[in-house]
């Protein structure tokens, strides 16, 4: 398959690279490492890390014109990079798929006025005027809320106290208590699985047309909410505090600053997920992979920045209601999206107007990363087992999407927000580096980065030594430097804490075994790969070398790719061997099948 058109690429990437990470993570990392001062290190980060990787990814999965597993079959021993990147986007798909149920229920929530959370719930169940209590969230989680009479539970100490002082029998404390599923969000989980599902019945040839609105609709809403919040009382404060007059530019000084910046670029835009290389697979061989590339990514970051604009003029103005700084009023990830910016659009006239437009924005987000996740799943299957699975894959997509509703039904327990937090920590985080890192390594020193260089030359059509020498310094010395210190600095971090509240040991085991699930596919296989290759039994350096060099039934396509000619009797001679499959150049397309 192909796209039908560039358009329906360039969406779908801008889809999948914009994600919820630009609207809840960006804004919180901006305000914390100094303001205005945190877009110098970004934008840095942008240039040396973000934009090379994010070329490199879409042109091998252009070139190779194979899902993440076959296309590391230029570089057998590193095959299970590829398993890794599939595994990786298989247990992330879990918990997207809850968010987007999350968002779903919000949405039917806010068809209600006064919204739910408006107001804060005694334990007694009844409205409460003056007295600070507590409330709970549609994930079962805890959060601390006080009405515009009581400003006393705005100081830190007071929130803590409104936060334990728990009603048992709507809250939990942690993953020691996961309590039953929440049948109200499991609809909303199956809503979110039929509409993926529905979305990719036919491939790109659907999924490209839906991202004509779920890849457009989100900066509507962002520009909408934009101008709502520049016209309300204490919207100054809040871009002040996001890039304003306020910016700390000592905090260029602390090594901590660069780390998020680079991780923030890293994360934003999907590198490592294997889905980069799969949308771009679809490609027609020709297409011109460098420009998409930079228009991709400034548009990532650029849609970072001003989401940022939008989420801090309305947290501004709920800082001036509560009468505190807006650094009390801010929170990161789950929570600014779900907790502080729906209670800051619950103080605005026409509030359930201006919270469904926001979660319908989460919604649509949340999709076009979703549908990319799924498409690289199937994209493999389909690699892998074609004669099986090529004239079934509406069956493929619904077995797909049903596997993934059932197993995100832990997600939506009482606790399932500890379970999705569990899983973004371990699995959607450092180990995606440690993909990266050996990605570098297999492209750029075992296939050969001239090699891949002259690969995209074709491609292109261009050859412009000066040109590559950019790139180059990137791919062999700065992305890979970075990476390992990246991997070092992560290392080191603490426990994951939702809440204030830690995880058991047994759950902090099986997040590390998690993420071991994953990275152990790649010394596996490589070993695999080595008891299988062709040479003496003892000859450990015939075996490596082999296993270093392109698949064998693969080094005819990659040969004609680069203009050697080859006639037929010599194609078939060097596919056939061990009764490989014949190949008939004539039917050759400008891609690799």
């Amino acid at each position: 398959e192909n796209w039908s058109s560039k358009r329906e690429y360039i969406l779908s990437m801008i889809g999948y690279a914009v994600g919820l990470g630009n609207i809840w993570r960006f804004p919180y990392l901006a305000y914390k490492n100094g303001g205005g001062a945190f877009l110098i290190p970004y934008f840095l980060m942008l240039v040396v890390t973000g934009i090379p990787l994010f070329f490199l990814e879409s042109a091998f999965g252009q070139f190779c014109s194979q899902g993440p597993i076959n296309i590391w079959r230029a570089v057998p021993i590193l095959q299970g990079v590829g398993v890794a990147m599939v595994m990786v986007t298989l247990i992330v798909s879990i918990y997207y798929n809850v968010i987007i149920a999350y968002s779903l229920y919000y949405i039917f929530a806010s068809f209600q006025s006064p919204l739910p959370w408006s107001s804060c719930i005694s334990s007694a169940g009844t409205n409460c005027s003056d007295t600070p209590t507590v409330y709970c969230n549609v994930s079962g989680v805890l959060v601390a809320n006080w009405t515009q009479e009581n400003s006393t539970c705005a100081s830190s100490n007071m929130t803590t106290k409104c936060s334990r002082s728990s009603n048992r029998g709507c809250t939990v404390s942690g993953l020691d208590e996961t309590g039953p599923v929440v049948w109200h969000l499991a609809l909303c989980l199956l809503l979110s699985s039929v509409i993926v599902g529905a979305a990719l019945i036919r491939g790109i040839k659907s999924s490209g047309k839906v991202v004509y609105f779920t890849a457009t609709f989100p900066y509507v809403v962002i520009l909408i909410l934009l101008i709502r919040g520049l016209t309300l009382e204490g919207a100054r404060d809040g871009i002040e505090f996001y890039i304003g007059s306020k910016s700390n530019l000592t905090k260029l000084m602390e090594p901590k600053v660069w780390k998020d910046a680079a991780t923030q670029i890293f994360f934003s835009l999907s590198i490592g997920w294997g889905g980069v290389m799969t949308l771009s697979s679809y490609n027609n061989f020709n297409n011109n992979v460098f420009k998409d590339s930079i228009v991709i990514t400034l548009i990532n970051s650029g849609t970072s920045v001003l989401a940022g604009l939008a989420i801090f003029s309305i947290l501004g103005h709920m800082a001036t209601i509560y009468k505190m700084p807006v650094g009390e009023v801010v929170k990161d990830g789950f929570g600014l999206a779900f907790i502080a910016y729906p209670d800051a659009l619950s103080k605005l006239p026409i509030s359930p107007l201006w919270s469904i437009l926001f979660f319908f924005m989460l919604l649509t987000v949340g999709l076009d990363s979703q549908f990319a996740s799924i498409e690289v799943i199937i994209t493999c299957l389909l690699d892998a087992f074609p004669k099986i699975f090529i004239s079934k894959r509406a069956l493929l997509t619904i077995t797909a999407s049903s596997i993934l509703y059932l197993l995100g039904l832990p997600c939506v327990t009482r606790a399932g927000i500890y379970w999705v937090t569990l899983i973004d920590q371990f699995v959607g985080t450092w180990v995606l580096l440690f993909l990266v890192l050996f990605e570098i390594i297999g492209v750029c020193y075992i296939y050969g980065g001239n090699r891949f260089i002259k690969d995209i030359e074709m491609m292109l059509g261009k050859k412009s030594c000066t040109f590559w020498l950019w790139w180059r310094t990137c791919w062999f010395c700065l992305s890979p430097c970075i990476i390992v210190i990246l991997v070092w600095s992560l290392m080191s971090n603490e426990p994951p804490i939702y809440g204030g509240v830690k995880y058991p040991v047994w759950g902090l085991a099986l997040g590390w075994c998690m993420a071991a699930f994953v990275l152990l596919w790649i010394p596996v296989i490589a070993v695999y790969k080595l008891i299988r290759a062709e040479g003496k039994m003892f000859h450990f350096l015939q075996r490596l070398k082999s296993v270093c060099s392109p698949a064998e039934e693969w080094r005819p396509y990659l040969d004609i790719h680069r203009g050697e000619r080859y006639s037929k009797e010599r194609c078939r001679n060097r596919t056939n061997h061990k009764n490989k499959p014949e190949v008939n150049v004539n039917v050759i397309s400008s891609s690799w099948f």
